[in-house]
């Protein structure tokens, strides 16, 4: 039983989802007492793959690559992962290509888990349901795709001695489903939302656009990222990008802080993998307050300044 995992990489670097997936695929490798085999597309160097658990990694260099298609990635990777088990992280691109790859290799589709399987033969393992509102325990006989929850499994240093290899896949340009028009980059000093440690999150309670500066100013201070709940982003107060929640994008952030969220189920769908959730909010309530790990019932405009305050104090940065 062979362990692949895709290595998710942006300009020679790895994404932090990468780098999960690899630990996720250790993790399982170490249940069925096989080793790791990480792709990779791009430059990036294969020495800190190793560090994760990969005993090896495959470079697949091919200009068609060079645009992300979820097609010819899938194609490729059906290429190259000749294995019972490929493990991708559940980031945009990953999410995409994972139900291509099940189709295109025969494979059962195991999505959204946050643990390592109690078996390999056959795949047993945990994964979220239901929006995150409930978890159930799936068990898939023959070669199954798997996507990992990012910032749940974490990535976790296991370093073994790898080697490196190179591989020529048959994918072009005819392959790809979808032209790429053009790519818009998101500011390089936002932190990926998907990804970070600790979210700033609002929503209507901040009354208007031009109050949002105190939730920024809160989220520097924390080095964390800023989010929104989906009406706000609805009436444009924030990008689309921001938006969390069931429709939006799903996080599992360490800390989790909430200003003037009510906390629809909606809502709640996409952020309740978060570790420890702070709600602020002037209606006790506010059904927010139930799924919260601590509450602060009062004005967000008179709690939000003051916290930046003493956290700047507490870092010396007043």
């Amino acid at each position: 039983m062979a362990i692949f995992v895709y290595a998710e990489s942006h300009d020679g670097k790895y994404k932090k989802a990468g780098l999960e997936a690899v630990s996720y695929a250790k993790a399982t490798a170490d249940v069925a007492g096989e080793t790791v085999t990480a792709i990779v597309f791009g430059n990036a160097a294969a020495d800190e793959l190793y560090k994760y658990g990969a005993s090896k990694v495959v470079k697949v260099d091919n200009a068609a690559l060079a645009k992300f298609d979820a097609n010819s990635y899938a194609k490729t990777l059906a290429e190259v992962a000749q294995g019972n088990v490929v493990v991708l992280p559940s980031t945009n691109e990953g999410a995409t290509i994972a139900p291509v790859l099940a189709f295109k290799t025969g494979a059962s589709l195991v999505t959204n888990v946050e643990k390592a399987p109690t078996a390999v033969s056959p795949f047993t393992v945990a994964r979220k349901a239901f929006s995150g509102k409930g978890v159930e325990t799936v068990a898939v006989s023959g070669k199954v795709v798997v996507t990992v929850l990012q910032n749940a499994f974490g990535a976790k240093e296991n370093a073994v001695s790898g080697s490196e290899e190179s591989a020529s896949v048959s994918v072009s340009d005819a392959d790809a489903k979808v032209k790429v028009v053009s790519t818009e980059m998101a500011s390089s000093d936002k932190i990926d939302l998907k990804e970070a440690d600790i979210v700033v999150s609002a929503g209507r309670g901040m009354k208007g656009p031009e109050n949002w500066g105190m939730i920024e100013d809160l989220a520097k201070v924390l080095g964390a990222a800023t989010a929104s709940s989906k009406p706000v982003a609805d009436i444009g107060w924030r990008p689309h990008a921001e938006h969390v929640g069931q429709t939006g994008k799903a996080i599992a952030p360490n800390l989790y802080i909430a200003v003037g969220i009510s906390g629809a189920i909606q809502h709640l769908a996409g952020v309740n993998g978060s570790k420890t959730i702070v709600v602020i909010n002037n209606d006790p309530e506010a059904p927010f307050f139930k799924a919260a790990d601590y509450g602060i019932v009062g004005d967000a405009f008179e709690i939000v300044p003051k916290l930046t305050e003493e956290l700047k104090k507490y870092k010396g940065q007043a």
